[in-house]
């Protein structure tokens, strides 16, 4: 059994430069591009009712259990519209909420609660989601040892608020960028002529602190990786059985990463097989949006 995967030096986690990122730039671009995609020239229907001088409460409730991760999203909207909201938090990213619990209440320009109401949950509620779906893979997995991680595929310019969700969900990130390190795959390997020979070019123009991941697909594939020098062997679709076989000839230096078709209903049985990581692409490219709402006070 590998240890030290995320704590120690075999690996890199790109967690803190991904919060950085998300945090400092990336959150605020994106937030921004998705008010002026919804407002276009302004809000007709509230503009026309209201004036911005009218202050309304509101609150957001979860209608659904689940983990929060994205309510920096509520500071960021408001502040576009140059408005002083209160926000009373209830929870922080990575807290768990039940059905029907309220997770903020705010108070402001009424303007501004409605005109923000959209983008605040549609980011909200999607990267609730991944965290809530991140939570419960690391549940049932329940094997300390093997690591929750993401994949690149991520949609398009969001890549930076998904991969926050899933470490609010106890997740890791996989890389963030093509830049991060060397990940051969399939086509690489059938374009260079062997995993052997992408290595190598790999290993005589990138520096030496570059990792290199090996995508394989069989026996003779994770034996010529490990014969190359890969830092990293992901064992592509491969069942529990054969993780445990394929781990048995993989030396301890090397990170064992296991992806495909895993889901909820079967990643409890590659508990204790020997991998250090699981990716998995679904949690940011297909996952289910929390269920949470928005309503303004009565009184």
């Amino acid at each position: 059994m590998k240890t030290g995967i995320f704590n120690g030096s075999k690996i890199t986690t790109f967690v803190q430069l991904n919060l950085f990122f998300v945090h400092n730039h990336l959150y605020k671009k994106i937030v921004e591009n998705a008010l002026l995609e919804d407002l276009g020239m302004g809000d007709i229907t509230t503009n026309s009712i209201f004036d911005s001088s009218q202050i309304a409460k509101g609150s957001f409730r979860a209608k659904a259990p689940g983990v929060i991760a994205g309510l920096e999203v509520l500071n960021t909207v408001y502040s576009f519209f140059d408005s002083e909201v209160r926000i009373d938090l209830s929870v922080n990213d990575g807290g768990l909420v039940t059905n029907q619990q309220i997770i903020a209440e705010v108070e402001g320009p009424v303007t501004t609660l409605l005109s923000g109401e959209r983008v605040i949950l549609n980011i909200l509620q999607h990267m609730s989601g991944i965290a809530t779906s991140t939570r419960e893979l690391v549940r049932l997995l329940s094997d300390p040892t093997i690591a929750v991680v993401d994949t690149r595929k991520t949609l398009p310019g969001l890549r930076g608020l998904q991969k926050y969700a899933v470490t609010c969900g106890g997740g890791k990130n996989h890389r963030f960028r093509l830049d991060d390190g060397a990940m051969i795959k399939d086509n690489h390997i059938k374009a260079a002529g062997s995993i052997t020979n992408a290595i190598q070019q790999i290993r005589a123009k990138a520096g030496h602190m570059v990792s290199i991941e090996v995508e394989t697909e069989n026996k003779a594939q994770v034996l010529e990786a490990v014969e190359a020098g890969a830092d990293v062997i992901m064992l592509d679709n491969r069942s529990p059985e054969e993780v445990r076989e394929f781990v048995k000839i993989i030396p301890d230096h090397i990170i064992v990463e296991i992806s495909g078709g895993i889901n909820p209903s079967n990643i409890a049985s590659y508990k204790g097989c020997g991998a250090d990581i699981i990716s998995v692409g679904w949690i940011t490219h297909s996952v289910k949006a929390l269920d949470i709402s928005f309503n303004l006070s009565t009184s």
